[in-house]
């Protein structure tokens, strides 16, 4: 039987090779923030005519004022449209340029979002993140023990680096959905944590005489492993699917879960257990040296 938990320094070097970069892309060029954290307007408009939305896009960007995934529907000839800051004369460019093109505009609103508004969002999206992890960390403390809460956390740690990493590499743009992606990731990857954490608890009651610890560990994961997969490709399924037909105002959101509940389910299995492994076996060498 393959060992995953004797094997765990490789998972951790894999870790590494994945995460790094990621850092590093961080501290040098940062992420690419959306108008939703640097600000910008948001205008929506009503076209009189049938309009297909590429059309309003080629538009958009043939002014610069922002990208295709900028734009989306919001009814029959209605388009919601997200741009950089934009002056009063640029404001009106864009409503002639779109009657020039597409013919007669109604302007429903114009609205200027601030970076201070920017901020904001993400200072809440940040709190939001510790919090969800303070109380993740609580529950699974009291439903397991300590260890496996801290083994957990680092998981998830794992899984908002990969992401994060990814997006700033690439430089794809940054937005509120992204938010939503994230904290969306964090409660599918404890999820699977849990189940396999679970799995330890029930074994470890069945414990047989002289058995390691790294050995039971190895055979829980082998025993959820069909379920973490299957559960696993199901979700990619769906995203991939979503990817590729939902239209370009959901893509950020998509690569986002596509990226992290794939790193969900490679740190569920090759970070926490073998995590709460090196712990465990950190505080039993301590009490040796203690006895």
């Amino acid at each position: 039987m393959f060992h995953f938990i004797k094997l765990r320094k490789i998972w951790y070097a894999i870790s590494l090779l994945v995460i790094l970069p990621g850092l590093a892309s961080l501290v040098l060029q940062g992420l690419n923030w959306g108008i939703d954290f640097k600000g910008g307007n948001l205008i929506e408009v009503r076209l009189e005519q049938d309009v297909r939305i590429e059309q309003v896009r080629n538009v958009v960007e043939k002014l610069g004022y922002g990208a295709a995934r900028n734009i989306q529907q919001s009814g029959a000839n209605d388009f919601i449209i997200r741009t950089r800051e934009l002056t009063e004369a640029e404001s009106e460019k864009l409503i002639s340029t779109l009657e020039d093109d597409l013919g007669s505009v109604v302007l429903l609103r114009n609205e200027r979002v601030g970076p201070k508004i920017g901020r904001e969002l993400t200072f809440k999206a940040i709190w939001a993140l510790l919090i969800a992890s303070a109380l993740m960390l609580i529950y699974i403390t009291f439903r397991f023990e300590f260890k496996q809460g801290v083994a957990a956390i680092i998981a998830l740690l794992h899984d908002v680096l990969v992401v994060l990493g990814i997006f700033s590499l690439w430089q794809i743009e940054v937005n509120s959905a992204f938010v939503a992606a994230v904290l969306t990731i964090i409660g599918y990857s404890i999820n699977d944590s849990i189940i396999i954490f679970d799995r330890i608890r029930e074994n470890m009651k069945m414990r047989k005489k002289g058995e390691s610890l790294e050995d039971l560990v190895n055979v829980s994961l082998w025993q959820t492993l069909a379920r973490s997969i299957n559960t696993v490709l199901t979700v990619v399924f769906v995203l991939v699917a979503l990817y590729f037909l939902g239209g370009t105002t959901i893509k950020t959101f998509v690569l986002a879960m596509l990226i992290g509940v794939t790193s969900g389910a490679y740190s569920s299995i090759f970070s926490a257990s073998p995590v709460w492994v090196e712990l465990k076996l950190l505080e039993n060498r301590g009490k040796a040296r203690t006895a």
